[in-house]
């Protein structure tokens, strides 16, 4: 970007960006546009060259005399800018606004119409980043800059003066380098703690003015602050990278949001069983977390660094499922255009998460056991053994000993995945974790809608009395419902589902409106069963409503009615 190799970089407008042989420009409006800097193989070894090492600088060395010095104006004038640079980049903490704010008072005090701030990675042959600034009101434009005298000033540490760059000596006057119309090239080091984090470039396109000894001495001196500045601000974006990426680690490993002592138990066992390559089976009804629990254990592993790979057996078909989980060769069948990698391939290394295994049929469920056993399998369509490293975990919500007494699943296969195996709690065990889950999810979803919204006390308590069987998954989905129904920034018990509100509230609040309305339903359906001599199907047919059956154990009339 803009003639240096980068990892990383914010775009601007004007940004040049070369991939391959193809070259992109960024442009918004076309008179936004900023000419760049561009990277070539130039010499700039002309006949008005100067060249200093770091530590022979005027403002660096501690064995001068005083008569070596400038003239005291000069000095003074220098002193003065060094001293308004630290003051004004030490305020700076973001890097990028650093450089900006250096290169601004750089042009107060040195005749330059260009000036960019190049650093380097952990390899100094690579730049990772570069700020670039035209001097407010010259005429001149950002100036192609020589590889060659970069790599010089970061190789050997030295400060480098070029006038007339274009003229005699040892360089040809390249059509390039006539473009850049650079007249005047100053290049220091940026060095702390004897390593040299970049370089700062200078360039001016004015053939009456030109740099100095003196503003090589003064550039060098504050190339000394600002590095040190520059390498702090690094260093504190740097920890706030580190401390965000910790903070998402903290809340993958216990993503799952709860501090009942069923939840405690959780935690300890992702702890204990995490770091191990045991095989784990997790049991629990739909909706409890078991996909989080599968990631925490793979985050708290060394395969942390490998793919997290999921499949969910239940829904695809059979065929699909087996290609999805081994792959298949080119021409394995119909569609099989070319090859493809299932996922325990992609998984190799780290950890594959197969959920709803109970889904899987007896064909797969063999192929799956040689996986686990000798940890080879076949793409589909081939014949050669690909052998893998891959850590797996299971889930279901079955009951896989039934399936075994009746034939569906392998026993083998059963005593292969559930080495070590975790049972998640439903919602109901840990009601105390309801309004955690519930506050959690208001500010989640408040958030996505741009609003602040908060549960009124009535609907906290409609909460805490369901019984949700759809788990942490049914209660996200009833708050999310809520923040988009609710007309202000409170939510109400008329802003929850219907389930949830026919529930009832607790006995303490008996008599409101929705209680009222519970009541009335409970009676309208207990009269109508009873006039179909207890037939619920036929009851439904006389209320005009399907689905009755779903409305008895909302309402927790099945033990008056039973099951017929």
């Amino acid at each position: 970007m803009n003639g240096l190799r980068v990892t990383e970089s914010e775009l601007r407008l004007g940004d040049r960006i070369k991939v391959g042989g193809n070259h992109f420009v960024l442009l918004g409006d076309e008179d936004q546009a900023q000419d760049r800097v561009e990277l070539e193989d130039l010499d700039f070894s002309g006949q008005e060259t100067l060249r200093v090492q770091y530590g022979d600088t005027r403002y660096h060395r501690t064995d001068r005399s005083p008569g070596e010095l400038a003239p005291l104006s000069r000095v003074a004038s220098d002193l003065d800018t060094m001293l308004r640079i630290s003051n004004s980049i030490n305020a700076v903490q973001d890097p990028v606004a650093l450089q900006q704010v250096l290169l601004e008072l750089i042009f107060e005090a040195v005749p330059a119409d260009s000036g960019s701030v190049l650093l380097v990675g952990d390899h100094d042959d690579e730049f990772i980043s570069g700020v670039h600034k035209i001097k407010e009101g010259s005429m001149g434009s950002m100036p192609r800059f020589s590889r060659t005298l970069v790599r010089q000033v970061l190789d050997e540490g030295v400060a480098v003066l070029s006038n007339d760059p274009q003229a005699g000596g040892k360089i040809e006057a390249t059509e390039s380098l006539i473009a850049s119309r650079a007249t005047s090239v100053l290049s220091v080091p940026l060095t702390v703690f004897g390593k040299t984090l970049g370089v700062i470039y200078l360039a001016g396109s004015n053939p009456e003015v030109r740099f100095d000894e003196d503003h090589l001495h003064l550039l060098t001196g504050i190339a000394g602050i600002a590095t040190v500045a520059l390498e702090h601000a690094r260093y504190v974006d740097w920890l706030e990278g580190e401390n965000r990426r910790l903070t998402e680690e903290v809340h993958l490993d216990h993503g799952m949001i709860g501090d009942g002592a069923e939840m405690q138990k959780v935690y300890q066992f992702i702890g204990k069983v995490g770091p191990t390559d045991a095989t784990v089976a997790i049991r629990g009804e739909s909706g409890t977390g078991k996909e989080l629990v599968a990631r925490a254990l793979h985050s708290g592993s060394n395969r942390s660094d490998k793919p997290f790979v999921t499949i969910n057996c239940g829904a695809l078909a059979e065929g699909v499922v087996e290609s999805e989980l081994f792959g298949h060769e080119s021409g394995a069948f119909t569609d099989a255009r070319k090859l493809a990698k299932g996922k325990i391939e992609v998984a190799d290394g780290g950890t594959l998460f197969l959920d709803e295994i109970g889904e899987l049929s007896p064909r797969i469920q063999t192929r799956l056991l040689r996986v686990l056993q000798e940890r080879e399998f076949e793409r589909v369509g081939g014949t050669r053994p690909i052998r893998v490293d891959v850590r797996i975990i299971t889930a279901t919500n079955r009951d896989l000993e039934e399936a075994i007494k009746a034939g569906t699943f392998r026993e083998d296969l059963f005593f292969r995945i559930n080495v070590v195996s975790l049972t998640m709690p439903p919602l109901r065990e840990r009601p105390e974790d309801i309004p955690v889950l519930a506050d959690h999810f208001v500010r989640k979803h408040g958030a996505r809608s741009g609003r602040v919204v908060h549960l009124s006390e009535p609907a906290q308590r409609r909460l805490a009395s369901y019984a949700w069987p759809g788990n942490v998954r049914e209660l996200e989905h009833a708050i999310e419902r809520a923040v988009v129904m609710s007309s202000d920034d409170l939510i109400r018990p008329e802003d929850l589902p219907e389930a949830v509100i026919e529930r009832g509230s607790p006995a303490s609040e008996a008599g409101g409106y929705h209680d009222e309305i519970v009541r009335l339903k409970k009676k309208l359906i207990l009269d109508a069963v009873a006039a179909a001599n207890r037939r619920v199907t036929d009851a439904a047919k006389a209320l005009d409503l399907h689905y009755l059956h779903r409305l008895i154990s909302n309402l927790n009339l099945r033990s008056k009615i039973g099951n017929t």
